[in-house]
């Protein structure tokens, strides 16, 4: 028994808790979207990130902080959250045809835009994060919106409407009726 309990003692204290690494990682040519499989630095607008436990080096990336957010709040996501990383839209140099890719705020003290007149990546309404709050404000003097934390994003802002790309087009469907027709085979 006695020696049992040694060998246990010892066992324990070999054994090491290691941290996973929620650093976030820098965006590259080979950062595919988690939704849309699409390379990010192809697209416009804000990032996002989330390393999830059990799952070290290989966060899931998002094209549009609204993705990111979209992610978080889905039911069917199974994986403890370690971190949520969003690009910093104040940082120096950060544009929005080029936001950046290792700019990083951490999203659970970002301050986002919401309802801001822009567009993200994937062309649905943005939300925009900053980590200097004083940024949040000037982009909202140019562009409109509201800043809030991460908590305060309703939904509905989540999951925008994207505009009708039909609308004003007269002629989106007949080109819809030719791509459809048998007769074109």
């Amino acid at each position: 028994m006695k020696r049992a309990l040694i060998f246990a003692l010892l066992l324990t204290a070999c054994q090491e808790d290691v941290a996973q690494n929620t650093t976030p990682l820098p965006l590259t040519p080979e950062t595919v979207g988690h939704f849309c499989q699409m390379n990010l630095l192809e697209h416009d607008g804000p990032k996002g990130q989330v390393h999830l436990e059990g799952l070290p080096g290989a966060p899931l990336f998002f094209s549009q902080v609204s993705d990111t957010i979209a992610y978080l709040r889905l039911p069917e996501q199974s994986h403890k959250v370690l971190a949520v990383w969003v690009s910093d839209m104040g940082a120096a140099g950060a544009t929005w045809s080029a936001p950046g890719a290792s700019n990083w705020t951490d999203a659970r003290s970002a301050h986002f835009v919401v309802g801001a007149a822009v567009e993200g990546g994937m062309g649905a309404p943005e939300i925009v994060p900053f980590a200097d709050p004083a940024a949040a404000q000037a982009f909202v003097a140019r562009h409109g919106g509201t800043v809030m934390g991460l908590d305060q994003i309703p939904d509905s802002a989540v999951i925008a409407p994207v505009p009708d790309a039909a609308a004003g087009d007269e002629n989106y469907s007949s080109r819809l009726r030719a791509l459809s027709d048998p007769s074109k085979d």
